[in-house]
């Protein structure tokens, strides 16, 4: 099975305008009350976001497990941009991938006053990263929705 094939999609309604939902994914003291799964923790001070094409979006996950404290850096390079309905950005893939990059797109349909977010990423090495990174972003998604209530 080629790596094309290990691409997640995912569609999430928010009770909030895109614009809101657009400025939790841009601005860092938002990110780090909801980015990660539960559990998982985005330290202020290790998320940059650099708004522009070219930019740098970095985030930190942390958590703490039988080995102690661990991280997983995401940095990723912003290539597409357009507040508050499309957000590109590409970040390094995991390391037991056979290809170099992965894909995240996201985009903000405005529903009179809600969101609807699409968000399209991969390729992953694996179906098991799909589901993984699938459950991960649920629980996020959760965490965001109570960040906005």
């Amino acid at each position: 099975m080629s790596t094309d094939q290990h691409t997640l999609t995912m569609t999430r309604e928010f009770d909030a305008s895109r614009e809101r939902i657009f400025e939790a994914w841009m601005d860092p003291d938002k990110l780090t009350k909801w980015f990660g799964p539960v559990e998982v923790e985005a330290p202020r001070d290790k998320i940059i976001v650099e708004p522009r094409v070219g930019g740098i979006r970095q985030v930190v996950m942390a958590w703490t497990d039988e080995n102690g404290q661990q991280e997983a850096p995401i940095e990723a390079v912003i290539e597409a941009l357009e507040p508050p309905a499309l957000l590109v950005a590409k970040a390094k893939a995991a390391p037991d991938a056979d290809h170099e990059y992965e894909e995240m797109r996201l985009e903000f349909e405005d529903l009179n006053g809600r969101t609807r977010m699409h968000l399209t990423q991969g390729p992953f090495a694996s179906e098991e990263w799909v589901e993984m990174t699938r459950d991960g972003w649920g629980t996020s998604f959760d965490k965001l929705d109570a960040t906005l209530a």
